[in-house]
This record gives C-alpha cells, structure tokens and sequence, in this order.
C-alpha cells in the first residue's frame, strides 16, 4: 500500500507568522536586565509553544546537506527578480501575518526600528544600512519557501549536530545523524578550517548574504550571513571550524545581535519621513538594481 510521504501531509508553517519565532528568540535570550531569578528558573524547553516545537522539529528533520545544495542552485545564480533595495523593502512588505494581519506593523517597519537603533547609538553608516536590510532574504517565504527553511536557528551540516542547537533531540530524525561522514564534531572539515568553507542550514541569512556580498564590508557581511547562528555566538559552540579572521568578526555578530532582537516594538515609524535618509544610504553601498 503506497503511503503519503510526511512533507505531503504535515503543516510546513505551523507558525502563526514569521514574528513568533523572534519572539520565541526573546523569551530563550531575555534581555540582560531581565530578571535574573526568572532567567536562572525557567524552562525553555518547558514553556515552548507547540507552534515552535512543531517549527523546530520540520526544521531539524528536514534541513540536510542534500537539501541545502538543491536550494543553493535553485536561488543562489539569483534569476528570481532584479530589484533596488528599497523595492526589496516593499516586496517585503506583501508578508503579512494571515492570523491577523491588523496587529502586526509591516515588515519595513521593523526593519526601520532596528536601523534607527542602530543610528542613534552612533554606528558606521554601513552598520545601520545592515540593520535596514539584514532580514530581506525573508521574501523566500514569498516564493513559496516554508518557514522552516527560512528563519530558525543555523547551524552547520556536514559534521556533528552540537547539543547546544535548540531542541537537539529532533535531529535523531535528520538523515544526515545517521551519515558516518558527519559522525564526528569535525565531520568533513578540518579544524579551523574557518565557517566560508562550511555549509550552513539554508534560510534568509545565507541567502541575503550572496545577494550583496560584493558590496558590503566584512563585518556586515557576517552580521547578515550568522545573525541567526545562535550555536556560536549565543551558546559558544562550533570554534574548532572557526579560523581566527572567524573569531574577529564574531565581535560585530554579536555586537549586532541585541538590535536585532530587542529594536522590534509595536510604535509605528513613519516611513516616507525616514526614507529620503535611507535611499541615500542604500544608493551608496548598494545602488541600483540588483539581482536576488
């Protein structure tokens, strides 16, 4: 009897929309002055919605190193659309949440947040145009992508799945935990072979990161490319893959994180007042139209 393979009858976006996974990113990392007894007695494990268990569990079965190079090939010759920045800010802007799409701000929105964070505090021009555009790999959702294969923590494939990757005990279903090449902590790489030789999970990180690659400097690159590489940054996992140009950089990952994750709010920006200050930015690291 022929049965239904599981991608035929599971639910691909059993979250609400794209936001509770960062919200589930904001209860796991509270932010520093939270309270420290709430922080030191919670269960994270516990307390997880099944919205985001569900999440994890397709993500950690499904993303394989045979997965991640079909979608390599499938988006990275970037043929889908030619589009500025800010038209990319727009498309964007189509992703609503279907729950209820009268609560959540539009997607822009956020992204202006995290950017005049950024600004206020002082940072490089190019860090506040990281900040604008960091989650723009996110319209793979709108070429059809579910969401366990564009937001999610990364991590590396190709060697050992870490312990300290969320809800670990999911990858006994992943294919690759029962390849012996990736049996080891190094798998098929060399120690301090450093993480452009390594193969991450696939999401709107690694895309957006070839997307603008030839433009950006090395530390915006690496805030777009590991921002959601939590393992490493968060956990302290994966340095025996890191090479010391790696280390150095991991400074401005996590110097970036705290915007990324705590900027968000619910107090609308206005936008058309902001704008003429970003597509003058955007014009000078990232001008024109570019391939995605």
């Amino acid at each position: 009897m022929h049965e239904t393979p599981e991608s035929e009858t599971e639910n691909a976006n059993p979250l609400a929309d794209l936001d509770e996974w960062e919200e589930d990113l904001r209860r796991r990392y509270p932010e520093p002055d939270a309270n420290e007894e709430d922080r030191k007695f919670r269960d994270y494990d516990a307390d997880a919605r099944p919205s985001v268990r569900e999440f994890y569990r397709l993500n950690h079965r499904h993303q394989t190193m045979e997965f991640v190079k079909a979608k390599r090939a499938e988006y990275l010759p970037l043929k889908k659309r030619s589009m500025t920045v800010w038209e990319a800010l727009e498309y964007l802007n189509t992703l609503v949440d279907d729950s209820d799409p009268d609560i959540d701000l539009p997607q822009i929105e956020h992204l202006l947040q995290t950017a005049e964070a950024i600004r206020k505090d002082g940072h490089p021009r190019w860090f506040i145009l990281t900040g604008l555009i960091h989650d723009l790999g996110k319209i793979l959702c709108l070429w059809g992508e579910p969401q366990w294969a564009v937001v999610g923590d990364t991590f590396p494939l190709g060697c050992q799945f870490s312990g300290k990757i969320v809800f670990p005990d999911y990858f006994a279903d992943n294919p690759d935990s029962g390849n012996a090449d990736y049996a080891t902590p190094h798998g098929i790489y060399e120690e301090g072979c450093g993480l452009d030789k390594v193969t991450m999970s696939w999401g709107h990180d690694e895309y957006l990161y070839h997307v603008v690659k030839d433009h950006l400097p090395d530390p915006a690159l690496y805030m777009i490319r590991y921002h959601s590489f939590y393992p490493a940054h968060k956990e302290g996992e994966y340095g025996h893959l890191m090479n010391d140009k790696d280390r150095e950089m991991f400074a401005w990952v996590r110097t970036f994180n705290p915007y990324d994750l705590y900027t968000k709010s619910s107090e609308r920006v206005d936008v058309q007042a902001l704008r003429p200050f970003y597509e003058e930015l955007i014009a000078e690291y990232l001008p024109g139209k570019l391939s995605w």
